[in-house]
């Protein structure tokens, strides 16, 4: 496993974090097999991991705190997020922050997700919606003081919308932000224009979520493929997604090297993004925490590889289901 610097705050952090939605809300999650597969991404290395409130209703949380407690002497970063109060993801422009994150909300919810996890304090907690708009409220900034000086947050950070890295850059000029997580993968180097030159000068650390797009830089799916009643991913790739999404991966099959797969190709790309402070995917089985955690020590690709993969670039926008 190789290490980044965590932006300004000089944590080093594992370079392939561990994202934990899969297990507190998609369908076929077994917590047997969640912590063995924590446990074995602790033993290879792995520092970061990531969760929310919303994942499960603090259910994951509660695993996460299960394995920081059964490794009293290894430094496990934990990061957490604060839901919107009016439960909507994404938050829309005209959404109010005071009817998303009021301060006594923010609050409230920092202190249920060190309830869940059983620890006394968090590495990073995040807003896990967005709104530029709100940069300037003095409300949620309180909060973020009061929490750090209390000693229950080290650092705040935002989990920017889907398709909107740029909805955070005013933000940022705050001050009070340590910490970005935004979709970044081989369709999504919209933040590469703005956000990563920004957070550089800044010296704000980058969580790159969604490495796979939700699955289909995994080369696994197909215009064909069904979840089970209740995932979210029936919502999410509704046909003109899936199909679109299906095709923009088998373009991507001709660049594939010899000896290496899909979803490790997805992965280097990032790494190869020095801006990148760490990758989260979410990982539920063992062979996919070996398979993941390995790209970690490969690095990132040839400049060759790159370059092609640059042109397979995807801008879209926001939709009724691009939640």
């Amino acid at each position: 496993m190789k290490y980044r610097k965590f932006g300004r705050l000089g944590w080093d952090v594992s370079d392939m974090g561990y994202g934990m939605w899969g297990m507190g809300g998609w369908t076929g999650s077994d917590d047997a097999e969640s912590m063995r597969s924590l446990e074995r991404a602790v033993e290879l290395g792995c520092t970061f991991f990531d969760t929310a409130w919303a994942y499960g209703s603090g259910h994951s949380e509660r695993l996460l705190g299960e394995l920081v407690r059964a490794h009293p002497d290894t430094r496990l970063i934990t990061a957490s997020k604060i839901p919107p109060k009016n439960r909507k993801w994404p938050s829309k422009p005209d959404f109010n922050i005071q009817d998303t994150f009021p301060a006594e909300h923010i609050k409230e919810y920092t202190y249920k997700s060190l309830e869940n996890l059983g620890l006394d304090s968090l590495d990073l907690m995040q807003f896990h919606v967005w709104e530029d708009g709100w940069a300037g409220a003095e409300t949620w900034q309180r909060a973020v003081d009061d929490l750090k000086r209390e000693g229950v947050v080290k650092a705040f950070g935002v989990s920017v919308n889907r398709w909107e890295p740029d909805n955070v850059l005013d933000t940022l000029r705050t001050g009070y932000i340590d910490a970005v997580q935004v979709i970044y993968n081989i369709f999504d180097q919209a933040p590469e224009d703005n956000l990563f030159p920004l957070a550089e000068e800044l010296d704000i650390a980058i969580i790159a979520r969604v490495p796979f797009d939700e699955g289909t830089l995994t080369g696994n799916l197909t215009k064909d493929t069904t979840w089970p009643g209740g995932d979210w991913r029936n919502s999410y790739f509704v046909p003109e997604n899936l199909n679109a999404s299906v095709d923009h991966a088998e373009a991507l099959r001709p660049l594939i090297p010899d000896g290496m797969t899909m979803p490790e190709m997805a992965l280097r790309f990032i790494l190869s993004n020095p801006t990148v402070s760490t990758i989260i995917p979410g990982m539920r089985k063992l062979r996919h925490v070996e398979a993941n955690i390995a790209c970690s020590d490969k690095g990132g690709l040839d400049a060759a590889l790159l370059a092609e993969l640059h042109k397979h670039r995807w801008d879209r926008t926001v939709t009724e289901w691009s939640q």
